[in-house]
């Protein structure tokens, strides 16, 4: 099963590690420099020109990624939650 969270990007859910909003999970410095980080490393990508509300770490067969979504991490929660037959994700 596969995550559309914008821009036509797709994400295969059971390659998501954590779905996070961007707004909350950016004041911590920690989240900075780790978003900081990945961004040196080539490691980010982004679904939407537009400001993100969230941001989603996953993996690939390289390592980890982060993407950016104009979509809010509820709203990418429920289209998880939607397609499963129980909730995968809390």
């Amino acid at each position: 099963m596969y995550l559309h969270v914008g821009n036509n990007m797709n994400i295969r859910v059971r390659d998501i590690i954590g779905i996070f909003d961007a707004d909350n999970a950016t004041r911590s410095a920690l989240t900075k420099k780790f978003l900081k980080e990945a961004e040196q490393r080539g490691s980010v990508n982004s679904a939407a020109e537009e400001i993100p509300k969230s941001f989603i770490l996953y993996r690939t067969k390289t390592g980890n990624m982060v993407c950016f979504s104009p979509l809010s991490a509820s709203s990418l929660l429920r289209r998880i939650n939607r397609k499963a037959d129980v909730p995968i994700l809390k």
